[in-house]
Protein backbone atom coordinates (compact mmCIF):
# COMPACT_ATOMS: atom_id res chain seq x y z
CA UNK A 1 0.00 0.00 0.00
CA UNK A 2 1.37 3.41 -0.96
CA UNK A 3 2.10 5.96 1.72
CA UNK A 4 -0.52 8.27 0.21
CA UNK A 5 -3.18 5.60 0.77
CA UNK A 6 -2.10 5.13 4.38
CA UNK A 7 -2.26 8.88 4.96
CA UNK A 8 -5.71 9.04 3.33
CA UNK A 9 -7.01 6.22 5.52
CA UNK A 10 -5.62 7.85 8.64
CA UNK A 11 -7.15 11.21 7.66
CA UNK A 12 -10.57 9.53 7.39
CA UNK A 13 -10.17 7.95 10.82
CA UNK A 14 -9.02 11.27 12.28
CA UNK A 15 -11.94 13.16 10.72
CA UNK A 16 -14.34 10.72 12.37
CA UNK A 17 -12.58 11.08 15.71
CA UNK A 18 -12.81 14.86 15.45
CA UNK A 19 -16.52 14.61 14.61
CA UNK A 20 -17.07 12.56 17.77
CA UNK A 21 -15.02 14.85 20.00
CA UNK A 22 -16.65 17.97 18.55
CA UNK A 23 -20.07 16.83 19.82
CA UNK A 24 -18.95 16.65 23.43
CA UNK A 25 -19.54 19.86 25.38
CA UNK A 26 -16.34 21.63 26.43
CA UNK A 27 -17.29 21.34 30.11
CA UNK A 28 -17.32 17.52 29.74
CA UNK A 29 -13.73 17.16 28.52
CA UNK A 30 -12.63 16.28 32.05
CA UNK A 31 -15.16 13.39 32.17
CA UNK A 32 -13.71 10.03 33.22
CA UNK A 33 -15.99 6.98 33.12
CA UNK A 34 -14.18 5.36 36.06
CA UNK A 35 -11.25 5.93 38.37
CA UNK A 36 -7.86 5.29 36.80
CA UNK A 37 -9.12 5.84 33.25
CA UNK A 38 -8.27 8.66 30.90
CA UNK A 39 -10.55 11.66 30.69
CA UNK A 40 -11.73 12.79 27.26
CA UNK A 41 -9.01 15.46 27.28
CA UNK A 42 -6.34 12.91 28.23
CA UNK A 43 -7.54 10.46 25.60
CA UNK A 44 -7.21 13.07 22.84
CA UNK A 45 -3.80 14.16 24.14
CA UNK A 46 -2.70 10.52 24.17
CA UNK A 47 -3.68 10.07 20.53
CA UNK A 48 -1.64 13.06 19.40
CA UNK A 49 1.32 12.06 21.56
CA UNK A 50 1.22 8.51 20.20
CA UNK A 51 0.94 9.72 16.63
CA UNK A 52 3.94 12.01 17.00
CA UNK A 53 6.00 9.25 18.62
CA UNK A 54 5.07 6.54 16.09
CA UNK A 55 5.60 8.76 13.05
CA UNK A 56 8.81 10.19 14.47
CA UNK A 57 10.26 6.74 15.06
CA UNK A 58 9.03 5.25 11.78
CA UNK A 59 10.75 8.02 9.82
CA UNK A 60 14.11 7.53 11.56
CA UNK A 61 16.77 5.30 10.03
CA UNK A 62 17.44 3.92 13.52
CA UNK A 63 13.84 3.20 14.56
CA UNK A 64 13.67 1.85 18.09
CA UNK A 65 10.31 1.80 19.83
CA UNK A 66 12.05 0.59 22.97
CA UNK A 67 14.47 3.54 22.98
CA UNK A 68 13.22 4.56 26.42
CA UNK A 69 10.04 4.62 28.40
CA UNK A 70 6.85 5.83 26.75
CA UNK A 71 7.02 8.95 28.95
CA UNK A 72 10.59 9.66 27.82
CA UNK A 73 9.67 9.26 24.18
CA UNK A 74 6.67 11.56 24.59
CA UNK A 75 8.93 14.23 26.12
CA UNK A 76 11.10 13.95 23.01
CA UNK A 77 8.43 13.84 20.29
CA UNK A 78 5.44 15.64 21.83
CA UNK A 79 6.62 17.75 24.77
CA UNK A 80 3.92 20.43 24.56
CA UNK A 81 0.80 18.37 23.83
CA UNK A 82 -0.36 18.25 27.45
CA UNK A 83 -0.24 22.04 27.63
CA UNK A 84 -3.27 22.06 25.35
CA UNK A 85 -6.23 21.05 27.48
CA UNK A 86 -9.33 22.82 26.20
CA UNK A 87 -11.78 21.60 23.60
CA UNK A 88 -10.98 24.07 20.81
CA UNK A 89 -7.25 23.71 21.33
CA UNK A 90 -7.44 19.92 21.27
CA UNK A 91 -9.61 19.82 18.14
CA UNK A 92 -7.17 22.17 16.41
CA UNK A 93 -4.25 20.04 17.61
CA UNK A 94 -5.89 16.89 16.20
CA UNK A 95 -6.23 18.59 12.81
CA UNK A 96 -2.74 20.10 12.79
CA UNK A 97 -0.98 16.93 13.95
CA UNK A 98 -2.64 14.94 11.15
CA UNK A 99 -1.42 17.47 8.59
CA UNK A 100 2.08 17.45 10.09
CA UNK A 101 2.21 13.66 10.19
CA UNK A 102 1.08 13.37 6.57
CA UNK A 103 3.80 15.76 5.44
CA UNK A 104 6.40 13.98 7.57
CA UNK A 105 5.45 10.59 6.13
CA UNK A 106 5.66 11.87 2.56
CA UNK A 107 9.06 13.41 3.29
CA UNK A 108 10.61 10.25 4.73
CA UNK A 109 9.96 8.34 1.49
CA UNK A 110 11.98 5.15 1.07
CA UNK A 111 12.63 4.91 4.80
CA UNK A 112 9.09 3.51 5.16
CA UNK A 113 10.03 0.52 2.97
CA UNK A 114 12.67 -0.57 5.46
CA UNK A 115 11.93 -2.94 8.30
CA UNK A 116 11.62 -2.29 12.01
CA UNK A 117 10.77 -4.23 15.13
CA UNK A 118 7.36 -3.78 16.67
CA UNK A 119 6.79 -3.47 20.42
CA UNK A 120 6.58 -7.27 20.61
CA UNK A 121 9.89 -7.77 18.78
CA UNK A 122 8.39 -8.97 15.48
CA UNK A 123 9.84 -7.43 12.35
CA UNK A 124 7.79 -5.72 9.65
CA UNK A 125 8.07 -2.86 7.18
CA UNK A 126 7.61 0.61 8.58
CA UNK A 127 4.85 1.21 6.06
CA UNK A 128 2.97 -1.86 7.32
CA UNK A 129 3.50 -0.68 10.90
CA UNK A 130 1.46 2.44 10.14
CA UNK A 131 -1.63 0.20 10.08
CA UNK A 132 -1.01 -0.30 13.81
CA UNK A 133 -1.10 3.46 14.30
CA UNK A 134 -4.44 3.69 12.51
CA UNK A 135 -5.85 0.71 14.42
CA UNK A 136 -4.70 2.31 17.67
CA UNK A 137 -6.64 5.46 16.81
CA UNK A 138 -9.74 3.44 15.85
CA UNK A 139 -9.55 1.62 19.18
CA UNK A 140 -9.60 4.91 21.05
CA UNK A 141 -12.29 6.34 18.76
CA UNK A 142 -14.50 3.44 19.85
CA UNK A 143 -13.61 4.23 23.44
CA UNK A 144 -14.65 7.83 22.88
CA UNK A 145 -18.06 6.71 21.57
CA UNK A 146 -18.59 4.78 24.81
CA UNK A 147 -17.79 7.98 26.72
CA UNK A 148 -20.36 9.78 24.55
CA UNK A 149 -23.02 7.18 25.34
CA UNK A 150 -22.28 7.51 29.06
CA UNK A 151 -22.81 11.26 28.68
CA UNK A 152 -26.11 10.73 26.86
CA UNK A 153 -24.71 11.74 23.46
CA UNK A 154 -25.47 9.71 20.36
CA UNK A 155 -22.19 9.13 18.46
CA UNK A 156 -21.75 11.05 15.20
CA UNK A 157 -21.22 7.87 13.17
CA UNK A 158 -24.45 6.36 14.55
CA UNK A 159 -26.27 9.55 13.57
CA UNK A 160 -24.86 9.33 10.04
CA UNK A 161 -25.93 5.71 9.62
CA UNK A 162 -29.36 6.41 11.06
CA UNK A 163 -29.82 9.31 8.67
CA UNK A 164 -28.56 7.30 5.67
CA UNK A 165 -31.08 4.53 6.39
CA UNK A 166 -33.93 6.91 7.16
CA UNK A 167 -34.23 5.81 10.79
CA UNK A 168 -35.42 8.04 13.58
CA UNK A 169 -33.63 8.25 16.91
CA UNK A 170 -34.80 5.81 19.60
Amino acid sequence: MAVENIIGSWQEVRAGLIDEAAQIPADQFSFQPAANTRSIKQLLQHLVESQKLLIGEACRPDTNLMRGSFAEQIKHYAPDVRNIDNKDGLLNLLRASMDESGAQLLACGDELRKTMKRFDGKEMTKLAFLSFAIAHEMYHRGQLTVYERLLGIEPALTQRFRKAFGETPP
